[in-house]
């Protein structure tokens, strides 16, 4: 079979690309914001691939991808047994999704099922739960890179572990990704960066000034879960925290970028109790014991928000700035999941939207896509004019 290193051409969703001695290590922020991280955070969600992909195009019919998982022991599968799997897509349709066949060397192969013949585009979307370094792709035909198609609408999102895509089946179904596609099938051609860091969309200054840097059509940050649950923002603070985040959004190439900032989507245990939030186990209705989350701070403290506040105090911020700024825009996440839905599509561990949640999101989101890609082009500046994105590679 034909070897094909893999390149930075065939990466999409990255930010940056680490060289190490097995290939690429994508990232999901920059060697320098990476470098500014302090507390009690774990780096490897920077770097958790969800939303990167491989996009390949080839006439084989036979691959095998060839990666270096970075995961502490090669049995572990995520916090409730979603395992690690690649979603593999052939021409816009999934065709399987394959969990990494581990050597005793820590190589993996990843073994995609037999592909029609003819040309073709073949996607492959790493898992979202561990950050992997990509080697090589074995095929019995030549294969290249699959650039994103010039007119596509270059989205960047920003937003906490359900952006991330906790608990959906794999990365290709977060809610984002599931937008991306969504708004695709409408006739408007989406190309996601996927900006979600699990506990961590908390207003960082160095996660502003990444999407700064980047590419954009159109940008959307969905705000406020993490600050209450993570119980990182007093309301004194996060108010000039979201100014502050917003500022430098508008410096530079984004200052007529469509922004759309998402309040909080419905978590019951959040809605009127303050953070932090906490784990805990107990068996659910089939006896599995399990891991829910409950909220554990004070509901008369007037200084820590609930859900309830930030979702008024985003609201007011926005809008207050959207009468100077016409291209900030304002979306209540109630309006993606409500209370109503919950009911539907319970939060299994009450805190992370099912996979079939996700779906739900997802669909809806693809229709502020179309909204905004539509008003772009009746204002006269279509999206879809910026140049496909390509992570940077140092040296």
């Amino acid at each position: 079979m034909l070897r094909t290193e893999i390149s930075a051409e065939m990466v999409h969703g990255a930010v940056e690309l680490e060289r190490t001695a097995q290939g690429l290590l994508p990232h999901r922020l920059t060697s320098a914001s990476r470098a500014q991280l302090g507390g009690p955070v774990e780096p490897k969600v920077f770097s958790d691939p969800s939303g990167v992909r491989l996009r390949l195009h080839t006439e084989a019919t036979e691959l095998q991808l060839i990666v270096w998982p970075q995961r502490e022991a090669p049995e572990a599968h995520g916090a409730e047994g979603v395992p690690f799997v690649y979603d593999i897509w052939c021409d816009n349709t999934l065709v399987a999704q394959q969990e990494v066949e581990l050597g005793e060397d820590g190589r993996g192969v990843v073994v995609v099922p037999r592909l029609q013949a003819g040309a073709k585009t073949v996607e492959i979307w790493l898992p979202y739960q561990e950050w992997t370094v990509l080697g090589a792709v074995l095929s019995e035909a030549p294969v290249q890179p699959a650039p994103v198609d010039t007119g596509a609408v270059q989205w960047v999102h920003y937003g906490s572990s359900i952006s991330h895509g906790y608990d959906a089946v794999g990365s290709s179904h977060a809610w984002p990704a599931v937008a991306a596609r969504g708004a695709t099938h409408q006739g408007v051609d989406v190309a996601l960066t996927n900006l979600g860091f699990a506990g961590n969309a908390k207003l960082d200054p160095f996660a502003a000034r990444t999407i700064r840097q980047l590419p954009a059509d159109v940008i959307s940050l969905k705000i406020g879960i993490n600050v209450v649950n993570g119980d990182s923002h007093t309301l004194r603070a996060f108010t000039p925290a979201l100014h502050g985040f917003l500022d430098t959004l508008r410096e530079g190439r984004h200052e007529q970028t469509p922004i759309v900032v998402i309040s909080p989507l419905w978590c019951g245990i959040h809605e009127t109790t303050p953070g932090p939030v906490e784990s805990y186990e107990q068996p659910d209705d089939s006896g599995r014991l399990r891991k829910y989350f409950r909220a554990t701070g004070d509901p008369q403290d007037p200084n820590r928000p609930t859900l309830e506040q930030i979702r008024a105090e985003v609201e007011r911020v926005v809008r207050l700035r959207a009468q100077t700024d016409p291209r900030l825009l304002f979306l209540n996440g109630l309006e993606l999941y409500g209370a109503q839905d919950a009911q539907r599509l319970p939060l299994p561990d009450l805190l992370h939207p099912s996979h079939e949640a996700h779906q739900l999101i997802g669909s809806r989101f693809a229709a502020e896509l179309v909204r905004i890609f539509r008003a772009e082009l009746a204002s006269g500046r279509p999206a879809g004019q910026t140049r496909d994105a390509r992570p940077s590679v140092p040296r």
